[in-house]
C-alpha cells in the first residue's frame, strides 16, 4: 500500500523541473576521456593480436613498447573546439589526459616483427612471438 503514495519532490528538483529544456548546455564531445584503453587479446602459434580501442586518439599520439613480454600502449589526448570566424561562442570546453595500458604477454615478443595499424579508432597490433623460446625446464633431484 505504502507503494501507492506519491513522492515529494524535493524544492530542488521542482525548480529544474520548471526550466525551459533549452537552458541546458550539453558538452560538445560527449562523455570525458576513457579511464582505460579496452584490448582484445589473441594468440595464434606464431604470434599475438592485440586489438585496442582508442577512439578520438590521434595517431601520432600514440606510443607502444614492448619489453620481453610486457606491452604497453599510451596515449595523449586533447580535444578543443574549433572557433570559427563569425561565430560567437557560448560554450567552450577542452579535453586534456593520458590513458595507459599494460600486460604481460604468455611469451616473450619478437620486437623486430612487430607491427601497427591504426584505423577508424582502432590499434591493432600483431607481435610475433620469439622462435626457439621455450621453457626450461628444472631437474628434480
Amino acid at each position: 500500500m505504502s507503494n501507492l503514495i506519491p513522492r515529494r519532490m524535493s524544492l530542488f528538483d521542482e525548480f529544474f523541473r520548471d526550466l525551459a529544456p533549452g537552458f541546458y548546455i550539453r558538452p560538445l564531445h560527449g562523455d570525458p576521456l576513457p579511464q582505460q584503453i579496452k584490448v582484445d587479446i589473441s594468440e595464434s602459434d606464431n604470434a599475438y593480436t592485440i586489438s585496442a580501442e582508442m577512439p578520438g586518439v590521434n595517431k601520432d599520439a600514440i606510443h607502444v613498447t614492448v619489453d620481453n613480454n610486457v606491452v604497453t600502449i599510451s596515449a595523449e589526448v586533447k580535444q578543443e573546439d574549433v572557433k570559427r570566424e563569425g561565430e560567437k561562442v557560448l560554450h567552450s570546453e577542452r579535453y586534456f589526459g593520458a590513458v595507459s595500458r599494460s600486460f604481460a604477454l604468455p611469451g616473450d615478443v619478437d620486437e623486430g616483427g612487430a607491427t601497427a595499424k591504426f584505423e577508424n579508432g582502432v590499434l591493432t597490433l600483431t607481435l610475433p612471438k620469439k622462435v626457439g623460446v621455450v621453457g626450461k625446464r628444472i631437474r628434480i633431484e
